[in-house]
């Protein structure tokens, strides 16, 4: 008796894992654990193809460079400069290697340096807070600004810097572009006034965009002398990237279903009753679709403003990588590539679990 007790609450302890079994058990019947495992083979043998194609790439690039440079030594200075050119090159000396496509292990290895270099600097962070505390504390009570760290930004700090100013640039489309496109999809004069407006102005280069933030920020700021790098980049890049959300959104109100509008009107709803109860629960899924959309382009055009802005972000990283030539700098502009590739698909993913919440066609896997 005491064992069935025992065993019976077991069962009520694990209780809440039923739904999430109820849910899985299907995916492993009737030939469900096959096609996963199926479409989970050919995944790896695609990533394996990958890297495969990746690393004889590297290696045929590599041994081009280096025969390059052999043949230049043996005709400009003899065979004896040529023999000594190809022993550095054996040896693995950094001062003579092919500065080409990294391979795979490369990358990896200078991933790992980056993730090392991070921890470093964290702790010299750290270490600088610490000592500062008792100076800081005092500045405060003076009403003074603390001292803060000044010193090089890791490349944890770098990522979260672009991933900070994407985001602040996606909230400034999406506040500019929602309400203009709620006014304009409600009259049919206005989409016509500012057809044109809007045809000129979407397809403009982020770097003229730029441009023409940099001319205003610069006048506005005039005589501050706090860095207004993030300030021009955010700015840029929702104004780059807010079109596709005023396109979407103007077209979802002015395809709103007349029989609601007209249920509104017998209902005596007023102006901003009817925009929230009938027409924006209407047009959320056309709005969410231009937000991914705005979401995406975003994240495209933030590596190209964050160069010229000279904001501290993977755009800035990867310039300077590439200006700066080291043996490991291609290896982390791959590194950089990869980072920018992932937090893009993962973004993403995260529009589209929000607009499939929204909207009554689901576009999973999308």
């Amino acid at each position: 008796m005491e064992q069935d007790i025992t065993l019976k609450k077991e069962g009520q302890g694990l209780a809440f894992l039923k739904p999430l079994v109820a849910k899985v058990t299907p995916k492993f019947q009737k030939g469900g654990l096959l096609s996963w495992l199926k479409k989970s083979g050919i995944t790896l043998l695609s990533i394996l193809l990958f890297l495969g194609l990746w690393h004889m790439g590297s290696k045929a690039l590599y041994n081009k460079e280096a025969n390059y440079k052999i043949e230049k030594a043996l005709t400009e200075q003899g065979q004896a400069a040529a023999d000594a050119e190809r022993d550095c090159i054996a040896s693995g000396d950094s001062s003579c290697q092919p500065n080409t496509l990294p391979s795979p292990t490369q990358v990896w290895a200078s991933l790992q340096t980056l993730i090392a270099d991070h921890k470093v600097i964290n702790a010299d962070k750290a270490a600088f807070n610490e000592k500062m505390a008792a100076t800081n504390a005092k500045l405060v009570t003076q009403g003074k600004n603390a001292i803060v760290y000044t010193g090089r930004a890791s490349f944890v700090d770098i990522v979260l810097t672009s991933i900070k100013t994407v985001f602040a640039g996606f909230l400034l489309a999406l506040l500019i572009a929602v309400p203009i496109g709620v006014v304009i999809g409600l009259s049919p004069s206005l989409r016509s006034a500012f057809n044109w407006f809007i045809q000129i102005f979407k397809p403009v280069s982020p770097v003229v965009w730029y441009l023409l933030v940099f001319m205003i920020v610069k006048t506005l700021y005039i005589g501050d002398s706090s860095d207004n790098a993030f300030v021009i980049s955010f700015i840029s890049v929702g104004l780059c990237a807010m079109w596709a959300t005023l396109v979407n959104t103007a077209m979802g109100v002015s395809s709103v279903d007349k029989d609601y509008i007209n249920v509104a009107k017998v209902l005596k709803l007023g102006t901003f009753q009817k925009i929230f109860k009938v027409i924006l629960p209407s047009s959320l899924p056309l709005i969410f679709t231009g937000l991914r959309i705005t979401l995406s382009v975003a994240w495209m055009v933030l590596i190209a403003i964050e160069l010229l802005a000279q904001s501290q972000g993977l755009g800035l990283f990867v310039w300077e990588e590439f200006q700066n030539g080291a043996n490991d700098s291609n290896a982390k502009i791959i590194v950089a590539m990869f980072v920018i590739g992932i937090i893009g698909f993962l973004l993403d993913r995260i529009m589209l679990s929000v607009q499939n919440m929204v909207s009554f066609n689901k576009n999973e896997g999308v």
